[in-house]
Order: C-alpha cells, then sequence, then structure tokens
C-alpha cells in the first residue's frame, strides 16, 4: 500500500479543519487563482463533481479503498446551503 501524496487535505480531521481548509481554499484563490486549472465557479464544480466520481479509483492508485465512513451527507448539504447562505 502506497502512503497518499502529501497534502493539506489529508490532514483535515475536524469540521474546524474543514472550515479553515475550505478558508484556505478561498485564500488561495484570490491571490493565486491565475494557476488553478478550474478558477470558476461553474469549471470548480464540475471538477469536484468528477473527481468525486473518480474517488474509488483515485484510492486504488495507491494501493487503498476509499475510506466508507465519510459523511456524505454533510458534504452535500454544505455545498447546497453555500448557495443561499449569507
Amino acid at each position: 500500500m502506497q502512503k497518499l501524496p502529501d497534502h493539506p487535505a489529508h490532514r483535515v480531521d475536524s469540521r474546524e479543519a474543514l472550515v479553515s481548509h475550505i478558508r484556505s481554499l478561498r485564500d488561495d484563490l484570490l491571490t493565486r487563482g491565475d494557476q488553478w486549472e478550474n478558477p470558476t465557479l461553474e469549471r470548480y464544480l464540475e471538477a469536484l463533481a468528477a473527481w468525486m466520481e473518480g474517488t474509488p479509483d483515485w484510492y486504488r492508485g495507491f494501493g487503498q479503498e476509499m475510506p466508507a465512513d465519510g459523511d456524505w451527507k454533510l458534504f452535500a448539504r454544505a455545498l447546497s446551503a453555500a448557495v443561499v447562505y449569507e
């Protein structure tokens, strides 16, 4: 089994850490958005959906199985709530 690549996302282990990670992504977009492959909301959401769809294969590429204990409903609710949340 290969180790997953080092990335800040792999250290998210709580709601607070997820909030911090999302804010870091926003800050990175504001400072380096011209370097992002998907700098618009439309492209970002399409890439997010595509990556989520391919997640099992991504894990298999590292000789691992996708964790079954992710809270998919919470993530979906957060994405949907951000459409209207002020």
